[in-house]
């Protein structure tokens, strides 16, 4: 019973930087896939009373969810888990940055990828030697540093209120 309350309240934290969708009907509860009611058990109850769209992302989560191996959902979990720890404040700050992820050109997001699996890929001394380095670093060095690696993107205009920011998103996270 634990683990199924966990399992929706992870699927909550996933489906939380999803776009709703419009025009999606309700769906009754015993039209969902038995795999689905399984991950989906703690809406049971109050199921018909959620917005349409609601349902369709917590259907998408679940099905997310039943695809995963056993390493990717304690991976989940362990995000989830994280997720739980952060203040609201930090967990409004991450849906902002997810939010303008969102928004960027496909060239630009995967230009962030890239750059996130490539750090990522380094052993965790090098990232934390990095992480300062990038901390200490002016735009310009930064720009230096990315072009260099292959992750320059094209010049932008620094977010509103957040001066000489001209990057979401930093190697360390």
């Amino acid at each position: 019973m634990i683990r199924l309350f966990a399992a929706g309240l992870l699927l909550l934290l996933l489906e939380l930087p999803t776009w709703a969708q419009s025009g999606v009907p309700a769906l009754p509860w015993d039209q969902l896939s038995p795999q689905e009611q399984q991950v989906l058990r703690p809406f049971e109850e109050t199921w018909g009373q959620l917005p349409p769209e609601r349902q369709e992302r917590l259907r998408n989560g679940a099905r997310r969810w039943n695809n995963m191996s056993p390493e990717e959902r304690r991976e989940a979990r362990g995000r989830f888990q994280e997720w739980q720890q952060l203040t609201p404040e930090q967990q409004e700050r991450i849906r902002q940055r997810f939010q303008h992820f969102r928004q960027l050109p496909p060239e630009e997001r995967e230009a962030l990828r890239r750059a996130r699996q490539w750090f990522r890929s380094l052993p965790p001394e090098r990232r934390q030697e990095l992480r300062e380095r990038w901390r200490s670093m002016s735009p310009e060095e930064r720009r230096e540093f990315r072009q260099q690696r292959g992750f320059d993107l094209p010049p932008r205009q620094a977010p509103a209120g957040r001066p000489g920011h001209s990057r979401p998103g930093r190697p360390d996270r």
